[in-house]
């Protein structure tokens, strides 16, 4: 089995400001329906899109370390539940069998995310 890890942190101010700056236009380009719907709903939205935004950077890397090549953030869907573990779901077509874990966490300046990926 192979294993390939990518982690990334963001400050949450540089994510607001981001927001702020260009709104939907943002999220659309890099989050999905589901990621945008789910982060909104909260009263304080920005470290919950701060943290999928470091998962997605996460995901980024161990997916290139696994597959040696890119895959687009809107590609990389972070799902939750509230008090449960992050899932991630690739929307793109991979012809090797592997597993994805992930850890997210935010609090007031910084989320950090954790991505592994097994490939048997």
């Amino acid at each position: 089995m192979d294993i390939y890890t990518g982690i990334d942190i963001v400050e949450n101010e540089r994510i607001e400001k981001v927001y702020r700056k260009f709104k939907d236009k943002f999220l659309n380009k890099i989050f999905t329906e589901k990621e945008i719907e789910y982060c909104l709903s909260k009263k304080d939205f920005i470290p919950c899109i701060s943290a999928r935004f470091a998962c997605k950077e996460a995901v980024f890397k161990a997916f290139y370390q696994a597959f040696e090549e890119g895959i687009s953030f809107k590609k990389i869907e972070v799902l939750g539940k509230e008090n449960k573990p992050a899932t991630v779901i690739l929307h793109k077509k991979i012809d090797k069998n592997f597993k994805i874990n992930v850890s997210i966490s935010h609090e007031k300046k910084f989320s950090t995310a954790i991505a592994i990926i097994y490939i048997e």
